[in-house]
């Protein structure tokens, strides 16, 4: 299967290198641009931007928070993506797909089957207000998550993002946006599978996902709500306000999209409700989000086969962050809380985490430097002599297009 696709990279990559000569002698362009990655256009009947990243990771961590010697690693290559969107015959039919490579993009850290498909989708846009999708994609979940890994302040998103999060899915998606020099609102909706990308057809439930943004004092530069940090430096402030909701029915899998599969034939509905708000403002960013998981049934599904927790409960995760002089250093804090459910409470307990990271930007996102001090506790016991504490010392660079 990798070789496969390795194959058909590399016939993308002919392609692109054809378009290229060809466009000598032709209205077809090739040119390269830092923040959009390779352009490929010709008038108004075709385009292609390609983009690659690669994400690095060199992380050692504690298992006791009064022993600072290393007990553990995380060094891998997190990340490794190769991109393609555009539009074909018109601006209004447009697509997007991305692959990826790294042992985690393909899906075998927990299992034997290679997944390197990650979106592929297809937009109709009939108008400036409206867009509709079908296809794999995100779904319109908290923040932190629709953000691409390759935006992100820190080397890894939150616990709550982690136990919470809405992932990738197959089905339809629209969105509507009301935009005037004031302010903007968007509404979007999703009915998709329920079972996560590349799934097999397995039941009879599907997932309904819905979100409204509200940017009160008008849009952010250069779509700037959908990465971290002010980098672009807003001069005026800058709010996004959101809620959404999602019920998967039937799921398979105890976080919906992601997750362990339940034993046997046993299924689970899984409501999840998403607050979250953003600031921008001369340097300084503020977000942060609040999620909720409720399982309609017994959490715990006990079988034979085997035992497997939806987690049900709620968090809370506030990141601040600031830009630092006019060379493209920022510092940045994050504080997440998680608590179990009533009827999980007995085998799982209250998660903390906060971080402090700093970030060399060389490149916007596109080109970054990281490294960051992580602490974990549980609880509310944060005392480094505490069962169940933890260190984490991350260092992760991006390089891509």
């Amino acid at each position: 299967m990798l070789l496969s696709f390795r194959r058909a990279i590399g016939a993308c990559l002919v392609g692109v290198c054809a378009l290229g000569v060809h466009a000598q002698s032709s209205p077809t362009t090739v040119k390269f641009d830092r923040r959009k990655g390779v352009v490929i256009e010709k008038d108004s009947t075709f385009k292609m931007t390609i983009r690659f990243r690669t994400q690095n990771r060199f992380a050692l961590l504690s298992e006791d928070g009064d022993d600072l010697g290393p007990t553990g690693s995380d060094i891998r290559i997190r990340r490794t993506r190769l991109r393609f969107d555009g539009f074909v015959l018109s601006p209004k039919l447009q697509y997007k797909i991305q692959l990826g490579f790294s042992k985690a993009d393909l899906d075998l850290v927990e299992t034997t089957t290679a997944q390197p498909i990650r979106d592929a989708i297809v937009y109709y846009n009939p108008d400036a207000h409206w867009s509709f999708g079908f296809g794999q994609s995100k779904l319109p979940g908290n923040r932190q998550r629709v953000v691409s890994s390759g935006a992100l302040q820190l080397p890894d998103r939150s616990i709550v993002n982690g136990l919470f999060t809405l992932d990738r899915d197959m089905g339809f998606f629209a969105n509507w946006t009301n935009h005037n020099e004031h302010h903007e609102l968007q509404v979007k909706a999703a009915i998709t599978t329920g079972e996560g990308r590349n799934a097999n057809p397995n039941d009879e439930g599907l997932c309904y996902t819905g979100r409204v943004e509200w940017l009160p004092l008008g849009t952010f530069a250069n779509e700037g709500d959908y990465f971290e940090g002010d980098l672009e430096r807003e001069p005026k402030p800058k709010v996004s306000l959101a809620a959404g909701y999602s019920t998967n029915q039937d799921a398979r899998r105890a976080g919906g999209q992601l997750g362990e599969f339940f034993p046997g034939t046993d299924e689970r509905t899984l409501n999840v409700f998403i607050a979250d708000a953003l600031f921008k403002h001369r340097d300084w960013a503020l977000t942060t989000e609040y999620c909720q998981r409720e399982v309609v049934g017994e959490p715990l599904v006990e079988e034979e086969s085997g035992t497997v927790l939806a987690y049900e409960g709620r968090g809370w995760n506030t990141q601040l962050s600031r830009m630092v002089g006019k060379v493209g250093y920022e510092l940045v804090g994050r504080y997440s809380l998680v608590r179990p459910g009533k009827r999980i409470a007995d085998i799982q307990t209250a998660r903390e985490e906060a971080w402090v990271g700093c970030t060399r930007y060389i490149n916007h996102h596109r080109v970054k430097v990281q490294g960051a001090l992580s602490y974990a506790w549980r609880d509310g016991h944060a005392a480094f002599d505490q069962p169940n504490t933890r260190w984490g010392l991350w260092f992760q660079m991006e390089l891509g297009i």
